[in-house]
């Protein structure tokens, strides 16, 4: 069986800059690079999963995020295709969504899909949702430090299992 990282877009491998519809606004946060081609090398595989409100309220399209995400692999240039698979959950969070974080029904499929063990995989992200999809999913939670949360607005939400890293190359630095 293999293993996997499961990753949030924005806040985790891109600043955050809420509705982003612009490829040119694509802005990688210092270590990505280096964490996924350490991912990459350790033989994990890649997956990004990221809710786009924006899609359901109108504010861009569904061809903009494709764009985006794109652009976010041509900026890391790393190998292609860097991801095994991508989720991108359009819906508000007004509206039902099979996929949308906190659900853990995309990690659970790429799982089933990929021959994945669910002990050596972790879902990484900046906002609870992120992290609660991966404790959903039963698989390792681990909360960044590159968006909104500090390490103290996460140990203040005591979210149960959950590991605390300032970012995503603190994290991979502890994979073997």
């Amino acid at each position: 069986m293999s293993k996997a990282l499961f990753l949030d877009r924005d806040g985790t491998l891109i600043l955050d800059k809420h509705y982003l519809a612009d490829p040119a606004g694509v802005e990688i946060i210092p270590g990505v690079r280096t964490a996924l081609q350490r991912a990459h090398a350790l033989g994990y595989k890649l997956f990004m999963l990221t809710n786009q409100s924006g899609i359901g309220r109108g504010y861009h399209t569904f061809d903009d995020v494709l764009l985006v995400n794109a652009r976010i692999e041509t900026l890391l240039a790393l190998n292609s295709p860097l991801f095994a698979g991508i989720c991108i959950a359009p819906e508000s969070s007004e509206q039902p969504s099979p996929y949308r974080k906190p659900s853990p029904r995309y990690i659970r499929e790429m799982i089933a899909q990929h021959h994945l063990d669910p002990a050596q995989c972790a879902m990484i992200g900046d906002r609870a949702s992120d992290v609660r999809a991966g404790l959903n999913a039963g698989i390792r939670a681990i909360a960044v430090c590159t968006g909104e949360l500090t390490a103290e607005a996460w140990r203040t939400l005591a979210l149960p299992g959950v590991e605390i890293h300032p970012d995503l190359a603190a994290f991979t630095a502890t994979l073997s």
